[in-house]
């Protein structure tokens, strides 16, 4: 089942620039470009970090959609 996140959306809508949460996180923009175009799923401990850092709860970050079978 593919994860899919919010995080450009929320990002965006609080005004947070890439780069800045990047450095927040202590992860390479780069890393973050791949993990907002659902290229690359964040370590558990990133994963974390991250909804910490929006303060908001995982479900709404992050979502497990279903494969179609």
């Amino acid at each position: 089942m593919p994860v899919k996140n919010n995080i450009q959306q929320i990002r965006k809508e609080r005004g947070i620039k890439q780069i800045k949460m990047a450095e927040d996180l202590q992860v390479t923009r780069q890393t973050f470009t791949a993990i907002e175009k659902n290229k690359y799923n964040p370590s558990l401990e990133l994963a974390l970090k991250i909804v910490q850092y929006f303060d908001l709860p995982i479900e709404e970050v992050f979502i497990l959609e279903e494969e179609e079978s």
